[in-house]
């Protein structure tokens, strides 16, 4: 071989530096080994169609120097060369760790003999090539090294990704683990069909259960027989919609100690959206579950002592309302009654004492029948006398009777009587009436509770101002069970007096009640009259209402009874009023 210029070996050096340099991220590297410079343009002249990054090397040491930072898919190793040759340079590069397993393809020109090709083979040589080199099969050998070298570098990027993802795997369950362990909060995790494959201390320690006896379904088996049923189905329902479960319930532990739990779980899902498990919190809320039933527990006891306050109360009003209204009538009475036994007056002034005489002892007696009424409804001795009741007639006769005093008082009173509807004639007529509006009941009764609306009415509307009476038939199915389709009579008394406000209309028909200290004082009477129609219309099968737009704006008061139906029926109609009568509560 000649002897090559100074200049030239610069030159060379400066090309084997410049080869050095690190590739693009999409070639890879490819040592080409040879001491003649024409060789090493000839296999790059067949390798430069790869477009991969061609490394030369003059000299073995040269390689070696290539061999230490840089990474090769494949080395074209020449045979013959001064100082080192390619045996001694494969064996050097087997010898380091970075380049142990690097291909090898010897090129040679000279010698073919089986030892060379042995000795080659046995220092890791992959294949060889002898000179003159036949570019395809050069290109075609390389190619299958480069993506072999392409692959295992894929290969090994996605193990090393896997490897860290693994890592942070095991970090992140470490640190899940690590906090499960020192939570205060039972944690728990299950699959996607609920079942629990994971709990930490404090879930086992509320459980009472070790994590043998938790896993699966173990801790549904510990819900209290009483609440299981429906914690199962709630449990289970939620994890088919893919949902979080809340919800509180009891469980029995293996010591027989019953405690309320709040158990929370969350879907966790994976990248996709898929549901790949759940996640849960159980906490011990027995302490706040018997703090919330002491208080309960407490309001009820205090609501009970202020209502039974109240009562008493009330009673105490009562009773000084009926001792102020009996004394008043008969204060009166025994006055006159003096004043006639010991003066002489005109036949005028006898006629007006024993009038009002007469009118107290009445006021005196109706305040006594309604002290008795309601003795007998609070000692369940009331009776009905039953019979057919035209209830059009008992209307009519009940407001003519008061129409003297509302005149009296200035008031107008308007009596209406709508028509019985023809639907309802041909079933519902009974041939001793003419009118349809026929109801089985007490007549007495009857007339005792549209009398105590009217008396309300008259009570508390002002002069001048005017109440209405109007019967009909009802169209609502709101009040009454329609039973065999039984038609409803509705009876109505309007008023323009003082009205009713919204805060005191639920207490309208209470015994011992009324709107303000004041007022019965101030109207006379003992306010038990409405409690005594409400009670009186319940046992005739019926439903009584109120209706007020507030202070001022007058009261609706609305009577409802069930009407007689055809004669063939009277005897299960008046059987089914006397069993509501007999199991009405007093």
């Amino acid at each position: 071989m000649p002897e090559v210029p100074y200049s030239y070996e610069i030159t060379l050096t400066m090309a084997y530096i410049q080869k050095c340099k690190m590739p693009s991220k999409s070639q890879v590297n490819v040592l080409l080994v040879d001491d003649h410079p024409e060789n090493l343009l000839a296999l790059e002249g067949i390798l430069g169609g790869l477009n991969q990054n061609l490394v030369r090397a003059y000299s073995g040491a040269q390689a070696l120097k290539c061999l230490l930072n840089q990474d090769f898919a494949v080395i074209l190793l020449d045979v013959q060369m001064p100082d080192m040759d390619g045996f001694e340079t494969a064996a050097l590069i087997r010898q380091r760790e970075r380049s142990q397993h690097t291909p090898i393809i010897f090129l040679t020109a000279f010698s073919t003999s089986d030892n060379m090709v042995e000795r080659g083979y046995s220092l890791g040589a992959i294949d060889y090539l002898f000179k003159p080199i036949q570019p395809e099969i050069l290109k075609s050998k390389v190619t299958a090294f480069i993506d072999l070298y392409e692959k295992s570098a894929k290969i090994e990027r996605q193990a090393a990704e896997l490897a860290a993802i693994n890592a942070e795997l095991r970090k992140s369950e470490e640190k899940f683990r690590s906090l499960s362990a020192c939570s205060p909060v039972g944690i728990f995790l299950t699959d996607i069909n609920g079942l629990c494959n994971y709990s930490n201390p404090c879930h086992q320690k509320i459980y009472e259960l070790d994590e043998a006896h938790i896993i699966g379904e173990g801790w549904l088996q510990v819900i209290h027989p009483d609440d299981r049923e429906q914690v199962v189905n709630n449990w289970y329902q939620t994890l088919r919609a893919g949902q979080e479960y809340n919800g509180e319930f009891r469980i029995i532990t293996p010591d027989g100690i019953e405690r309320w739990l709040h158990v929370h779980s969350s879907p966790m899902r994976s990248d996709s959206g898929d549901v790949s498990g759940y996640v849960g919190t159980a906490e011990d809320i027995t302490a706040r579950k018997i703090a919330e039933a002491e208080h309960v527990e407490l309001i009820r006891a205090q609501t009970a002592r202020q209502e039974a306050e109240a009562a008493n109360r009330l009673k105490d009003e009562f009773l000084a309302v009926l001792s102020h209204e009996l004394r008043t009538p008969l204060n009166s009475i025994l006055g006159w009654a003096k004043l006639l036994q010991r003066q002489k007056f005109d036949e005028k002034s006898v006629a007006r004492g024993l009038e009002i005489v007469e009118r107290n002892a009445l006021l005196q007696t109706q305040l006594i029948n309604d002290i008795l009424d309601v003795s007998r409804i609070m000692r369940g001795k009331l009776r009905l006398n039953l019979t057919p009741v035209n209830l059009e007639s008992l209307v009519l006769q009940t407001v003519n009777a008061i129409r003297v005093e509302a005149e009296t008082k200035k008031l107008h009173i308007d009596c209406i009587i709508e028509p019985f509807p023809q639907a309802f004639a041909q079933t519902n007529s009974d041939i001793n009436h003419t009118s349809s509006y026929i109801v089985t009941g007490d007549i007495n009764r009857l007339q005792q509770i549209v009398g105590n609306l009217l008396s309300n009415a008259l009570k508390f509307t002002p002069a001048n101002g005017s109440i209405q009476v109007k019967l009909s038939v009802d169209n609502e199915n709101d009040y009454i069970d329609y039973i065999n389709n039984i038609p409803i009579a509705k009876i109505e008394v309007r008023d323009t007096g003082i009205g009713i406000t919204a805060d005191f209309l639920p207490y309208v028909f209470d015994r011992f009640r009324q709107a303000d200290g004041s007022t019965t004082r101030s109207h006379n009477g003992l306010g038990l009259g409405l409690a005594i129609v409400r009670h009186l219309v319940e046992m005739h099968g019926g439903r009584v209402s109120v209706a007020s737009s507030g202070a001022n704006q007058g009261a609706t008061f609305t009577v409802r009874l069930p009407l007689r139906t055809s004669l063939q029926s009277q005897d299960s109609q008046d059987s089914r009023l006397l069993k509501e009568v007999g199991n009405l509560k007093i």
